[in-house]
């Protein structure tokens, strides 16, 4: 078991980007969401570019294209800036598994099955 906090923190060190697991497919219900590691990541079926917009409909990013961005970039509305990181935690984040097995390729995380707590 692992608390979502403690997965946010994880990914926040390993990478220096905003992430928020929970805020995540329009905000995660408090529960548990299982995951197997390594896995098969469908890292193909994430999106290469999104639209800057703050709580859009379209979420998730390929992991590449997250990990190239800086987090201080905004190209949406000028009146949204301020709410980039919150972009970041709802919209522009990679896929779990793919962020799973790249920290158990790191080292960072032991192959396994986990469950992630959310609870807030």
């Amino acid at each position: 078991m692992i608390d979502s906090m403690d997965w946010d923190n994880l990914v926040i060190e390993t990478y220096d980007k905003p992430y928020c697991f929970q805020q995540q497919n329009g905000c995660q219900e408090r529960g548990t969401v299982s995951i197997n590691i390594p896995d098969k990541s469908y890292e193909e079926e994430m999106n290469d570019s999104i639209p800057e917009e703050i709580n859009g409909n379209t979420m998730g990013v390929k992991f590449s294209v997250w990990l190239a961005r800086d987090p201080e970039e905004w190209n949406g509305k000028e009146e949204d800036k301020r709410f980039v990181r919150l972009f970041w935690n709802r919209n522009f984040y990679p896929n779990l598994q793919t962020i799973a097995n790249d920290l158990h390729s790191k080292g960072l995380i032991e192959k396994g099955y986990y469950e992630i707590k959310m609870d807030w």
